[in-house]
């Protein structure tokens, strides 16, 4: 591990997993922190999930939404896919002497409109304020607490079971790129920056039994969370790159700057491993909902090169798909 932090430790790739396996848990220890999106707790008779994030995107706001809408969703999004309904967040903020009030107050409004749609409550938070060059305007950290009503979301993963996602992958990270780089031939772009809360539990309430793992795929993208799942495992995760959906923006923006869209940051999508003979009817239960209509099945659990993730190009060939040292696209998140 080096010997100082770099940027690269908070990229969701191999640079910050070994910080967390060894320092991190090494320093907290392993029976004392569940690094997973959320923690699952109980108090008495009650099964809770608890979660916290940080937010330093650059730019504050970008199409699609804004810091604001990253925080509340982003949490909402990381409760939802341990299969709690979220309830509760808070909301700290680390604000740069100098930022105009309107900005931060639109920001904040931008919040509340959020968890009114997400159905939680923003019940307490903390304020800071820093020196002019301290920070870069608006950080922003929002812990979140739901409730297990049903099961939690974790299970063995097999070999045979199917991979799916919610809709178009890399959405966030390009566009929120295009924008910090005023790409202007991405016009039309935008952020997929939404809660999953709803869409998540028609899913479970219909196949409560059926799904092996979900998560969204933030920093790092799709690739990287399905490295996570099957790293020491003796399965692999196999996509086929023709039924992965990504815009012809994304494809155009990552062919120009030797970007792969696979690990591009989603805020808005969710990956999930489940069982394959319930795959066509989670898929469709999927699209009947506004956050899932472009879903598609992109992948299975196969056997083929266990502890890794690999793709099945458009034109035949096989590409492995490791676990990227540093992040593509630094502060998208």
């Amino acid at each position: 591990m080096t010997k100082k932090i770099l940027s690269g430790h908070g990229s969701g790739g191999k640079l910050m997993n070994e910080m967390i396996e060894t320092l991190i848990k090494g320093t907290l220890g392993p029976e004392s922190i569940q690094l997973d999106d959320s923690a699952v707790l109980t108090i008495g008779t009650e099964t809770i999930v608890f979660t916290t994030d940080t937010f330093t995107i650059t730019p504050l706001f970008f199409p699609g939404g804004d810091i604001g809408t990253l925080a509340v969703n982003g949490t909402v999004n990381d409760l939802a896919v341990m299969g709690a309904e979220p309830l509760y967040l808070s909301c700290g903020v680390i604000i740069e002497e100098g930022l105009d009030m309107e900005v931060f107050e639109t920001i904040l409004k931008s919040m509340k409109a959020a968890a009114d749609h997400a159905g939680v409550k923003i019940v307490t938070g903390d304020t800071k304020v820093v020196q002019k060059g301290n920070a870069d305007k608006l950080f922003i950290n929002t812990s979140g607490v739901g409730r297990i009503t049903g099961k939690v979301q974790r299970g063995p993963v097999r070999e045979g079971d199917t991979i799916l996602v919610s809709g178009f992958i890399g959405d966030h990270g390009i566009s929120v790129m295009a924008e910090r780089n005023n790409l202007t031939f991405t016009k039309g772009l935008q952020s997929d920056c939404m809660a999953l809360n709803s869409m998540i539990m028609k899913i479970t309430e219909a196949y409560p039994e059926s799904i092996r793992f979900m998560r969204d795929p933030t920093r790092g993208g799709v690739a990287s969370v399905l490295n996570e799942i099957v790293k020491g495992q003796p399965f692999s995760a196999k996509l086929y790159e023709h039924n992965c959906p990504f815009r012809e923006e994304v494809k155009g923006v990552c062919e120009i700057l030797g970007i792969d869209p696979l690990y591009a940051a989603n805020e808005g999508k969710v990956v999930m491993i489940v069982n394959p003979g319930d795959a066509a009817g989670i898929l469709e239960k999927m699209r009947e909902t506004p956050e899932g209509k472009d879903a598609a099945i992109i992948g299975e659990i196969t056997a083929e090169y266990p502890g890794k993730a690999y793709l099945e190009t458009a034109i035949g060939g096989e590409r492995i798909l490791p676990l990227l040292l540093d992040e593509q696209l630094p502060r998208i998140c």
